[in-house]
């Protein structure tokens, strides 16, 4: 009965493990369709989000189900907690993927972003798809040093958030209003992925050290 208990807390695992791959997979395409502007990867993202939140539902029906039945305490009630929020997390990076790809598939057949603006999104593409592998990575292996370094990459995002800023702000834009306001909500769409990646490592550190990084003991 203990071990049948202890795979089902590693298929908990698998299945936050699984949902990171899945958004980063997703996030990837929807970068492609936006600087590419090519339709058929936007509609494969807006069409495979549904996995994304099923895969949800089910994480978090396992998790309830092993609270309901096994009342886990210690670690094990942390690493059940840890599932739900992750889980609510990766559903968000999906959804944010879905919200870039339907961008692209709004302004179709012209393209979203100026070609100023397209090298950032180029390089945001490839830090938010790096932060969703790391937060695989996390979790299979519950590596606290490597939960950790998604801060430094996270940091990469935000600056290329800031400079992204500098070329919107600058008197020679001249890619008119409603261009600019796409540009600003696509640049929150990665910066809040990589923010959402980060909220995944956290939890797991918090499985395994009994903290949630950014807080002191005594408000645990």
């Amino acid at each position: 009965m203990r071990e049948a208990y202890r795979d089902q807390l590693g298929q908990l695992a698998d299945q936050l493990a699984d949902m990171c791959s899945m958004v980063g997979d997703a996030m990837s395409l929807a970068t492609r369709s936006l600087l590419e502007t090519d339709l058929a990867l936007a509609e494969q993202v807006i069409g495979d989000d549904a996995k994304v939140d099923d895969a949800r539902a089910k994480a978090e029906e396992s998790a309830y189900a092993l609270l309901a039945l096994q009342a886990p305490v210690a670690t094990d009630l942390r690493t059940v907690l840890a599932v739900i929020h992750a889980a609510e997390s990766l559903e968000r990076m999906g959804d944010l993927a879905l919200h870039v790809a339907k961008a692209a598939r709004r302004r179709h057949p012209n393209p979203v972003l100026p070609e100023a603006v397209k090298p950032y999104f180029a390089e945001m593409g490839k830090v938010a798809c790096k932060m969703a592998q790391q937060a695989e990575q996390v979790i299979r292996t519950q590596d606290i040093d490597l939960a950790r370094a998604l801060d430094e990459t996270d940091d990469e995002m935000d600056d290329l958030h800031r400079h992204l800023f500098t070329v919107l702000m600058d008197r020679n834009w001249d890619h008119g209003v409603a261009a600019a306001v796409d540009v600003t909500l696509l640049g929150r769409f990665y910066e809040r992925f990589a923010d959402h990646a980060v909220s995944v490592a956290n939890r797991v550190v918090f499985v395994v050290t009994g903290k949630m990084p950014g807080y002191d003991t005594d408000e645990l």
